[in-house]
């Protein structure tokens, strides 16, 4: 007799069915096994909004999160309990939610990115051009290649942005 895959498998499973990026599908095991372990191993099927609840509430006031993580974690688990157990996800009310930050991100200024451009050489040089001057993100960068870049329409092909 055959027996059920483990949970984290079967989440596992369903984010690669559901096309989820590799990046989530690591972020969301990685909250799920937080969350079970935050109970003592208790099954995510045994437990409902006020376990839900405390292991979110426990983010913003004991660990210091920052909102968008306690996003994540919420919908990690929002994951879970919708594609992975099947069942409804508890109301939740009375969460204690962690803090936005009032704060603007700051911006370089066009002297302050042209002191760091002179200062750097070769790929690091070519690659924070890229960042800068077209916008690209991190890992949009550095899949970068050659063949996405078509000099004759000043075009950048991004995949998977």
């Amino acid at each position: 007799m055959e027996s059920q895959p483990r949970l984290l498998d079967q989440m596992r499973e369903v984010l690669r069915l559901t096309h989820r990026s590799y990046r989530t599908e690591e972020a969301y095991i990685s909250w799920a096994r937080r969350f079970i372990l935050f109970h003592n191993k208790r099954h995510p099927q045994d437990m409902g909004a006020a376990e839900i609840r405390a292991f979110l509430s426990s983010l913003a006031t004991h660990k210091h999160v920052a909102a968008s993580t306690q996003n994540s974690a919420l919908n990690a688990l929002l994951f879970l309990y919708r594609s992975v157990l099947k069942q409804p996800f508890p109301h939740l009310e009375d969460i204690e939610r962690a803090k936005r930050p009032r704060r603007l991100p700051t911006v370089f200024s066009r002297d302050e990115v042209h002191a760091i451009l002179t200062r750097l050489t070769g790929m690091p040089h070519l690659m924070t051009s890229l960042l800068y001057g077209a916008g690209l993100r991190l890992l949009e960068c550095v899949r970068l290649r050659v063949k996405d870049v078509d000099f004759s329409y000043h075009h950048i092909t991004v995949r998977d942005g």
